[in-house]
């Protein structure tokens, strides 16, 4: 399976489903071709633009078909990005501004996720946890005078835990999640401790407290937007994440985006991390095509089924 982080968004809401369907923007038939050329049967996008009936997921899908990757099963839901909540969350004394919304967007469903699989998806027992409030998070970092306390989202775009059937009849989960960058604010660093809290939310997941756990084999998969040690944002909270027996890191050390265009240089903030007991045949990183933007596809290569199997 692989994911990427690759720009399918556009400055308005049907202007990717315009560009998928011209076929005439260079940089998006790079990422069409990395993408159909990854050999992955599951693909996470966590960059891409919602829209109700999928018709941009289809789209993307019908263009790597014609190159010949075919993967007939998808599943989107409703991101947060640019849901509203009503407040001034940004202190602009204005309301509906793109910084008001659940998550950042200036238009409902702009840079949300997606997945994209040659194997059965089960929508129906997708656990979508983007409703849960911020400020209900165990041990939540949200500050107590916080303008949107009482309707703040923890998720700034989703977290999902997406059930997927693999041929040896078992079942796979993908734990899904894209979060805020933790820049973008004052000294409050209130998107700092968002950024925190939303990679955090899958340890509570995995400990029973936010619902069952998963049962199956899982991978946990998305953007943290947060590197173990370089940039902003508070590092511990991934870091913690890393060193949690009950995930493997196969592609530890390796960077997921080069910044250099902004200074910042190679970084690690896209994650592919496999439950433990899954067996990891091997993993890597995609090279970057300069026209498909900063990201690189990232992707791991894994066995289900009892140890024992053949």
């Amino acid at each position: 399976m692989a994911t990427w982080h690759a720009a399918l968004t556009r400055d308005g809401p049907g202007l990717l489903l315009r560009d998928l369907l011209a076929a005439e923007d260079a940089d998006l038939a790079a990422i069409v071709a990395g993408l159909a050329g990854s050999g992955a049967d599951i693909l996470v996008l966590t960059d891409i633009d919602y829209d109700a009936g999928g018709a941009a997921l289809a789209a993307l899908a019908a263009r790597m078909g014609a190159l010949g990757a075919d993967y007939p099963h998808h599943f989107a839901a409703r991101p947060n990005t640019g849901l509203g909540t009503g407040r001034d969350v940004d202190g602009d004394g204005r309301r509906g501004g793109p910084r008001d919304a659940q998550g950042y967007g200036t238009y409902a469903g702009e840079g949300g996720m997606a997945v994209l699989s040659r194997l059965p998806v089960d929508a129906e027992a997708v656990r979508d946890l983007s409703g849960l409030l911020w400020r209900d998070l165990p041990g939540s970092l949200i500050a107590a005078d916080d303008p949107a306390r009482d309707v703040q989202r923890l998720s700034s775009s989703g977290h999902w835990i997406v059930p997927v059937a693999v041929p040896d009849g078992t079942r796979l989960d993908l734990l899904v999640w894209h979060a805020t960058p933790p820049v973008f604010d004052g000294p409050e660093d209130r998107n700092g401790r968002r950024n925190a809290d939303e990679t955090r939310l899958w340890q509570h997941v995995l400990d029973g407290a936010l619902g069952p756990p998963p049962t199956a084999s899982f991978v946990l998969t998305g953007n943290a937007n947060l590197d173990p040690d370089r940039g902003e944002g508070r590092h511990e909270a991934i870091r913690a994440l890393l060193s949690d027996p009950r995930l493997a890191d196969p592609l530890a050390g390796g960077a997921s985006v080069d910044w250099t265009r902004l200074g910042l240089g190679p970084m690690r903030v896209s994650y592919l991390l496999p439950s433990s007991g899954l067996r990891v045949v091997a993993a890597g990183t995609a090279a970057r095509d300069p026209a498909a933007g900063d990201h690189r596809l990232l992707w791991i290569e894994v066995e289900t089924g009892p140890p024992d199997a053949p």
